[in-house]
């Protein structure tokens, strides 16, 4: 038999009781903004096949994306490369931990082939973290980018790093291939960092960010974060102040969503209505593109914002 939780109110969102939030306790049930249709439609088959006739990963599956059905649909993929085994353990993420294998050479053609058949005009490329090579994967990185400007050049290009941690000159590796967009994640707000992110360190990863513009000022920006899991109005801000001061363009706000009973737990969900003050806010403080409702997600939309993106800016160049 299925027990019901029963839920409060926190901040005009829905939160679990404090009896409820250990690491296997019940997932919530997803109030009605949350949820999302199956995949079921032609273009998601084959959109699947082509990954699978590749060899490649993506994070739409590996990390449960609850958007898979909408994405695949329109032949939309996140891919994600250097294998599906992380070196870290996230309490947010449904990637799987452990030692990953050896890189695959023929990765970055196949990757390339796949955005070619795929027909994509934006292609976004994530990976795992693979903190056991020396460079933390960055030179994979960059061929990977090469290997799809050579293929299909008028296809724009947006990566979703690791923070490349403790491995000096990596991050520039990335930035001098050339993407059209460098994302990478804030994930959460500073306090939480050690319970959510226990591999990373806020200070670096916002770090990163500012070196891109630093390098490459021309180069678009972008990082996001999950809400739902125990921060406060204040501290969200106070990261919207932190990445513009990184030079930020682009802000992804999004519901954290528990993928099984043993990761992080959700504080609450946050309604629609603060999500569009969030945006509200964002806009003010001068990103050049937000995006921020419940599944909101960092490469949901990715072609379309990054049209929006490079109209924003050419507006403020008036």
């Amino acid at each position: 038999m299925t027990s019901i939780i029963d839920f409060t109110r926190h901040e005009g969102g829905l939160r679990h009781p404090e009896k409820q939030k250990r690491p296997d306790a019940p997932l919530l049930r997803k109030p009605s903004w949350i949820r999302v249709k199956a995949p079921l439609s032609g273009g998601y088959a084959a959109t699947r096949e082509i990954v699978r006739s590749k060899n490649l990963h993506t994070v739409c599956e590996e990390a449960a994306c609850p958007n898979i059905g909408e994405c695949w649909s329109k032949k939309h993929a996140t891919m994600m490369i250097m294998g599906d085994t992380c070196t870290r353990a996230c309490a947010f993420c449904n990637v799987k931990t452990g030692l990953p294998k050896a890189l695959d050479v023929d990765e970055p053609s196949n990757v390339a082939r796949a955005v070619a058949e795929m027909e994509l005009s934006h292609v976004v490329i994530t990976s795992v973290d693979r903190d056991d090579l020396v460079d933390g994967g960055a030179d994979h990185f960059a061929k990977v980018v090469r290997a799809i400007r050579s293929e299909v050049p008028n296809t724009s290009i947006e990566i979703l790093t690791p923070d490349f941690l403790r491995k000096d000159g990596a991050a520039e590796v990335v930035i001098d291939s050339k993407p059209d967009v460098f994302n990478h994640n804030l994930e959460t707000v500073p306090r939480l960092y050690l319970s959510i992110r226990p591999g990373a360190r806020y200070y670096h990863s916002l770090r990163l960010l500012e070196r891109v513009k630093e390098r490459d000022s021309d180069m678009f920006t972008k990082s996001g974060l999950m809400v739902g899991l125990g921060e406060t109005r204040e501290e969200v801000m106070q990261v919207m102040d932190d990445m513009r001061s990184a030079g930020v363009d682009f802000i992804t706000i999004g519901q954290y969503l528990q993928p099984t009973r043993k990761h992080a737990a959700i504080d609450r969900f946050v309604t629609p209505d603060e999500f569009n003050s969030y945006e509200t806010i964002a806009r003010a403080k001068g990103f050049l593109m937000v995006a921020s409702s419940p599944l909101t997600r960092s490469s949901h939309h990715a072609g379309e914002d990054f049209a929006c993106l490079k109209a924003a800016r050419a507006h403020t160049h008036r």
